[in-house]
């Protein structure tokens, strides 16, 4: 049986949803990303406005500003990007348990036990289309293919708001003529390699001796030329066991300079409790705990540990944090800046063996804790509740991870 894939792609999902929040916008460039204030940092998204003046993902503000005067620049919130993220999984769900995300804003869906209820692919994809709109305000580009390396093509084809098919009696005259560095894996180094041996197109590609990609490009010579003609058999995989980002992070430059083990542990445990409340209201969990330290003389690392289990536990994190820096610093300098972040993530939908010697009555008590403490900030703000160790320096437990220093979440894809 043939499968039916979709690709489905939110159009520059940042700034649109921050166009719905910001209906004064209307009509006007707008781009998400670092600093407004400070006019520091990098264009994470910009909508089609301030693309047809030139303005580019990683462009630096400043330059953003120079090729469009008039844009607005949005600081972004990563929290609603994921909210809209999960509520399009929602409306994909009631399609297929096959999602495979791609990142907040893209996803694969295998179809293809849908489709005699639903219907064909092109229909199913009309439906979801329609439904991104109506229900989201946002709009979406979907590839219908029977394979994932397709059906992304053909959401790439053409944007914003479109339906493209690349069935297999299709495929070759729509995508053949496209370059080779549409091809989902071919980078700026790989397409420089394939330029230098002739290929500039997918169809090159494709029609190339597969052992002289080998000798050029190794296995991946094999999977580029498997990739091009069609013969990508990889799952969907099952949805709700990754996470569509790959971790959550928060760091800060101190009030004043760290000088000790407290110190330290004080910063931590405010970043891991905005690093584990994020963690628990995205619905994910983190299997790796990492820290990065920056002294007053501006030499810095970053170290991380592997931990026994997934977690979004605030006393967990801050406990790993700790055990890591105790054992990466030597205190020849004070410290200046720290951040904690959680990685590798997991939702809370995935299982795992608990050991022996866990206990798990004593994590959920630790659980239900955390989840009492949210509640709490959620109504009366965030210094409404604190721990004890903060009140043993009011200076550095003034410090707000939450709101004022955001590490931004990072997309995947694990192929």
């Amino acid at each position: 049986m043939e499968r039916t894939i979709l690709h489905s792609d939110i159009n520059c999902c940042y700034a649109a949803i921050e166009h719905l929040h910001h209906p004064e916008l209307a009509g006007k460039p707008l781009a998400v990303g670092g600093d407004p204030e400070s006019r520091h940092g990098i264009v994470l998204t910009a909508d089609y406005i301030a693309k047809k003046y030139g303005v580019k993902t990683g462009m630096a503000l400043w330059q953003a500003k120079q090729v469009c005067p008039d844009i607005t620049f949005i600081s972004p919130r990563m929290d609603l990007y994921l909210r809209f993220s999960r509520m399009a999984h929602e409306i994909y769900s009631e399609y297929t348990d096959l999602q495979e995300p791609y990142g907040i804003d893209e996803s694969w869906l295998d179809v293809s036990a849908s489709s005699s209820i639903k219907g064909d692919g092109y229909k199913i994809a009309e439906e979801i289309s329609n439904r991104m709109k109506s229900e989201l305000g946002i709009t979406v580009s979907i590839g219908v293919s029977f394979d994932k390396i397709y059906a992304k093509l053909g959401s790439d084809y053409k944007k914003p708001d479109a339906i493209t098919t690349m069935y297999k009696d299709e495929f070759r005259q729509k995508a053949w003529k496209l370059p080779a560095s549409d091809l989902l894996c071919v980078g700026r180094s790989t397409n420089q390699k394939l330029l230098k041996i002739g290929i500039k197109t997918i169809g090159d590609l494709a029609r190339m001796d597969e052992h002289i990609l080998v000798n050029h490009l190794g296995k991946m010579g094999s999977v580029l030329w498997a990739f091009a003609n069609g013969y990508d058999d990889s799952p969907v995989r099952l949805e709700d066991t990754h996470a569509p980002i790959k971790s959550v992070g928060n760091s800060t430059t101190t009030p004043r300079d760290l000088e000790n083990d407290e110190d330290v542990k004080i910063v931590l445990y405010i970043l891991a409790e905005s690093v584990a409340a994020r963690l628990r209201e995205n619905g994910f969990r983190c299997r790796v705990v990492e820290i990065s330290i920056r002294d007053n003389e501006l030499f810095s690392f970053t170290r991380q540990k592997k931990i026994d289990h997934a977690t979004n536990i605030t006393s967990e994190i801050a406990a790993y944090a700790y055990q890591i820096f105790k054992a990466s610093y030597d205190w020849r300098k004070p410290i200046r800046s720290v951040g904690v972040r959680g990685a590798d993530l997991v939702t809370d939908n995935y299982w795992e063996q608990i050991d022996l010697f866990s206990s798990v009555e004593f994590r959920e008590k630790q659980m239900k804790v955390d989840a009492a403490v949210d509640d709490i900030r959620r109504r009366f703000g965030l210094y409404s509740i604190q721990r004890g160790l903060m009140y043993r320096d009011k200076l550095l437990s003034a410090v707000n991870a939450r709101e004022d220093h955001v590490v931004h979440p990072h997309g995947y894809f694990n192929q």
